[in-house]
């Protein structure tokens, strides 16, 4: 049996999201972005190590000139619950003054983005934006817009699609819940 598939057994039976269902919707997005930040100076942001694939599939969707760097944040504990507690592991390579900043994460409870939106609009950035391949409102601690959604799903633990789960799954093309 190939290592994928044993990872697939670790699932619920029904895959939330399907590799294809994320594909269409990361174009749809792409195109969205590229709309809306025509003629802007646009910075994207790629928070470490959750969004990395889903960043690297929608900055590929994004048709305008770019630059782009990366954050590592922490707000979870070993376990599936965040601690409340936001601390910026790895920081930014470059200023963002003047930028027109666009953050990619799965939003949760909303605390790590809002500290982050709080903490690079002090920057100087000129506008600041989220995109998010999955949002969880059910499990929201915090009032927050996202401006670019591709999927909302209930609030449940799930992996794949760069989410883990111990470090591991981030490698599964598709998004599933995890068996208890």
């Amino acid at each position: 049996m190939s290592e994928q598939r044993k990872m697939y057994a670790d699932l619920k039976d029904e895959l939330l999201i399907t590799r294809d269902q994320i594909a269409v919707r990361v174009k749809e997005m792409g195109a969205e972005i590229t709309r809306d930040f025509e003629g802007k100076d646009l910075t994207v942001i790629c928070i470490l190590k959750g969004a990395v694939v889903f960043f690297v599939d929608l900055i590929r969707e994004i048709d305008l000139p770019m630059t782009m760097d990366f954050m590592a944040i922490s707000s979870y504990g070993s376990a599936t619950k965040s601690s409340g507690v936001v601390r910026i592991l790895k920081d930014l390579d470059k200023p963002i003054n003047g930028k027109d900043v666009l953050i990619e994460d799965i939003v949760d409870s909303g605390m790590t983005l809002s500290f982050l939106k709080e903490n690079l609009l002090s920057r100087g950035a000129a506008s600041l934006h989220i995109a998010t391949l999955l949002d969880k409102p059910e499990r929201r601690r915090v009032p927050l817009h996202v401006d670019y959604s591709g999927f909302t799903i209930p609030d449940e633990f799930v992996v794949g699609y760069g989410l883990d789960y111990a470090e591991k799954y981030r490698n599964l093309p598709d998004i599933g819940v995890l068996r208890p």
